[in-house]
């Protein structure tokens, strides 16, 4: 599956009407999931602390669409 969604449609993806909030949620973690799994052994750290700041970033969004769920992984994350 190919993600069609980038951390700049953030905004986008929140702004959808016509879209239940688990799909908004959805659709952000799967973004956030691409950004991991583009990283690799190579990878250098400011690359790795690019795509944490990213994270989070989609993290605060999924906060704007379900406060509960977004509360909790941004917890998760300061940990």
């Amino acid at each position: 599956m190919e993600c069609k969604y980038s951390v700049d449609d953030i905004d986008k993806i929140v702004g959808y009407k016509s879209w239940t909030p688990r799909k908004k949620v959805d659709a952000l973690l799967f973004v956030d999931c691409t950004l991991y799994t583009n990283l690799g052994k190579e990878s250098t750290q400011t690359e790795r602390l690019t795509t944490k700041a990213k994270s989070k970033k989609l993290y605060k969004a999924i906060a704007k669409v379900d406060s509960k769920v977004g509360a909790l992984i941004l917890k998760a994350l300061d940990e």
